[in-house]
């Protein structure tokens, strides 16, 4: 194998050729995370047959220009492929491929580069959609934890110093409660000139509306754990390609470097060899048509198909304290302490079910529905759903996030979505359900006066009532035990 630097239009290109005398196929892989760090994989790809292309994104490590993050990658990556395909090693047709950001840049490539420069297979593992998707939940709560740390670690400068935030918040762990939001810049100490700016985007859904009419075959990665799943499924689902494909493993944002709960030994997957039997599947035209994939089963050690969903079931819950309650952002709900107070007012209204009679398989979506009621005119309502096992230890399920805004004082019924969960529970597990109306640091806190939560200096307690009666938990449960698919037998056929 042989490896070059390079440089296309100011940016730093490394290039990996298989050995033999090619032309080969090209994997393209931009990244603002250095690419030196996918020395390794770039090897693991031409090892594989495949010329791969490794590139620092424009204003990053060894590129020139100006960081600006989501707003040069399409022009970049056209030129970058162009590039590609007028060399004497490249057959003419490439895979874009890439990680949280990285996706990104490769997914603009098929949905928004010139038709020449598309590429002809697609990988997005963990993608980062887009400035919106990633500060946004569907509903607009802001992301404020994951994206104050990508900023820290990444924003507006050429390196990356990964550590910054956790140095930040140990010397002063009240860092994000400070306000406004849109001040972080000046209490970590540096110049953050795009930080205020990705407040600015509200409008989600547009990168998923283009995939509808994407022409190239698509595998989708993701984690159960990770912040992006909705977006990978959602992905997958409205691909308009050819072939689409989905591997939901029990993994957070690392993937298989970072097993999340109910990882097994069935869900250790090679990734690497994964990508490249998909990719010569991909390019030679051996895909079946049509959406297939794998979906980890956590707790159960399988896969089972992604298309895989149970029946709706809706629970009852018995109420146990907290049908009036008061989000007060001075002490509000945390994302990162699933202790419940037993002491003083309280925070959130918490109800659960009996103990499972038996194992139960939840896959598919969750779903809450309640009647409740705010003294404010603007309201996040957060539904956190919590496994509690016999031995007395608590595992998070999935979290909600909706913002109401509705007249003071008037109650009205609505539905909280909690994403997808694929999910083995065992018998004597109680589900524990909490309703409150903040979930920080992950969110940001709503400061209950309509005012923008990224911009507002001053927070308000609000009061809340709940029916207790009125919240139902619905469930996709599988009405058998599954059996297990071989996940690379889903992802190529």
């Amino acid at each position: 194998m042989t490896s070059s630097p390079t440089a296309v239009d100011g940016l730093a290109t490394d290039v990996r050729l298989p050995d033999g005398p090619g032309p080969f196929p090209a994997v393209l892989l931009r990244t603002p995370y250095d690419r030196t760090r996918h020395r390794a994989e770039a090897h693991g790809w031409a090892r594989r047959g495949f010329a791969a292309v490794v590139q620092d994104v424009r204003g990053r490590f060894a590129s020139a220009g100006e960081w600006r993050p989501y707003e040069n990658e399409t022009a970049d990556g056209t030129a970058t492929a162009r590039w590609i395909r007028r060399q004497p090693w490249s057959d003419g047709r490439y895979v874009a491929a890439g990680g949280s950001y990285g996706a990104h840049c490769a997914l603009v490539l098929a949905l928004e580069a010139d038709p020449e420069a598309r590429p002809d297979a697609v990988v997005a593992a963990v993608p980062a959609l887009g400035a919106a998707e990633t500060a946004r939940e569907p509903s607009g709560v802001e992301r404020l934890l994951s994206r104050a740390g990508w900023w820290a670690a990444h924003g507006d400068r050429r390196d990356s110093d990964e550590s910054a935030l956790d140095r930040a918040l140990a010397a002063d762990p009240g860092l994000l409660a400070h306000l406004p939001v849109t001040g972080l810049p000046d209490r970590l100490g540096r110049s953050l000139p795009s930080w205020a700016g990705l407040w600015r985007h509200h409008e989600r859904g547009r990168p998923a509306a283009r995939a509808a009419h994407a022409g190239v075959p698509l595998l989708a990665v993701g984690g159960h754990h990770d912040h992006f799943t909705e977006d990978t499924f959602d992905l997958w689902r409205a691909w308009g390609g050819p072939s689409a494909r989905l591997l939901l493993g029990p993994w957070g944002h690392g993937l298989v470097s970072a097993p999340g709960p109910g990882a097994g030994p069935a869900h250790r997957v090679d990734l690497g060899e994964l990508y490249a039997r998909w990719a010569r599947r991909a390019l030679s035209g051996g895909l079946a048509p049509g959406r297939h994939g794998a979906l980890a089963l956590g707790g159960g050690d399988l896969w089972l198909p992604a298309d895989t969903a149970g029946e709706p079931r809706a629970y009852g819950l018995r109420p146990l304290h907290g049908a009036v309650f008061t989000a007060d952002p001075d002490r509000p709900v945390r994302s990162d302490d699933l202790a419940v107070p037993t002491r003083g007012l309280p925070d959130r209204c918490l109800l659960t079910t009996p103990p499972l009679p038996r194992p139960l398989d939840a896959v598919g979506p969750v779903r809450v529905r309640l009647r409740a009621a705010a003294d404010t005119p603007s309201a996040d309502w957060i539904a956190r759903l919590v496994a509690l096992t016999p031995e007395g230890t608590a595992e998070r399920l999935a979290v909600g996030a909706l913002r109401r805004e509705r007249p003071v004082g008037r109650a009205g019924e609505f539905t909280i979505d909690l994403g997808r969960i694929a999910r083995r529970l065992r018998a004597g597990v109680r589900l524990r359900l909490e309703i409150a109306g903040h979930h920080f640091p992950a969110h940001a806190r709503n400061p209950h006066t309509g005012d923008d939560p990224v911009t507002a200096a001053r927070l308000l307690p609000s009061e809340r009532e709940v029916d207790p009666g009125s919240v139902t938990l619905t469930l996709h449960v599988l009405a058998s035990r599954p059996t297990s698919t071989d996940p690379a037998k889903e992802i190529l056929r």
